[in-house]
This record gives C-alpha cells, structure tokens and sequence, in this order.
C-alpha cells in the first residue's frame, strides 16, 4: 500500500485523534474509516451513515467471534 501526505485541518485531526482512541484505532486509520463511510454514503443517499458504518465495522470483525443465526420460533 503506497501512502501520500495530504494537509488536513488541525480541527478535524483533533477529532479523529479523540475517536480513534475511543474505537481502537490509528488516527490514520480513523480518518481512513471516515472516508469511505462518507463515500458510501454518497454513493448509496437511501441509507443512513450510521447503518452504513455499523455495517462496515462488522464487515471488519473476525468471523471467529461471530454467532450463528438462530431464527425465533414460530408460534
């Protein structure tokens, strides 16, 4: 993977720093996640950011930790 060096508001560092911390990441990593939610999110306007990133975050999950489906039981 090549990396480029970009210039980014200190404002928004700042917040990717202080939510990276809070999901375990990089700030790169952050800022990175932020990216391609909001190109998902323009890409697909029918959707809400929030289920869009909730999907992605389980798309990155191991499928070690994963529980099968259980259906509930008809009555």
């Amino acid at each position: 993977m090549s990396t480029v060096s970009v210039r980014i508001d200190k404002d928004l560092i700042d917040a990717a720093r202080s939510s990276a911390s809070a999901e375990f990441r990089t700030v790169q990593g952050q800022l990175e996640f932020w990216a391609k939610v909001g190109r998902a999110a323009l890409d697909n306007p029918e959707l809400p950011a929030s289920f869009i990133a909730e999907s992605m975050m389980s798309l990155a999950e191991s499928r070690d930790d994963s529980l099968p489906f259980v259906p509930r039981s008809k009555k």
